[in-house]
């Protein structure tokens, strides 16, 4: 079974990330490497137990466009967006055993020095007929 482990972040955080200035500190190169390094170390983990699919980080809110319809016609709206805190920031796909061992991966992606930080979990159905079920 496969699963969609989902991390979220805010433009707050990309512009952390980024060494902007704002209400939190910039994180220093160092904090940047050891984030990369965390992450890149359980996808090769991951990789090397056959248990990866994939995994891809997504650029900031502040890049994004919302596409909504409004008389049957599309509005655009640039990013970021006032309404929205979180968005998604990344995903790791994985195909693993069961539900439990993806909640176990999913757990290593929490910050755990960031009080309320989390991440979802979510089988990626194969069919139609398994929204039904």
């Amino acid at each position: 079974m496969k699963y969609l482990i989902m991390l979220y972040g805010s433009q707050r955080d990309y512009d952390v990330m980024a060494g902007r200035p704002g209400d939190q500190p910039p994180m220093s190169p160092e904090q940047l490497a050891a984030m990369h390094a965390h992450m890149e170390a359980i996808h090769k983990e991951l990789a090397e137990t056959g248990e990866l699919v994939d995994a891809q980080g997504l650029s900031a809110p502040v890049h994004a466009r919302r596409v909504r319809l409004r008389g049957g016609a599309p509005v655009v709206t640039d990013g970021p967006y006032a309404e929205t805190q979180e968005v998604l920031a990344g995903y790791t796909m994985v195909e693993c055993a069961g539900f439990d061992r993806a909640t176990e991966i999913a757990a290593r992606f929490v910050n755990p020095d960031a009080e309320g930080e989390y991440v979802d979990v979510r089988p990626v159905v194969d069919g139609i007929e398994e929204l039904q079920g």
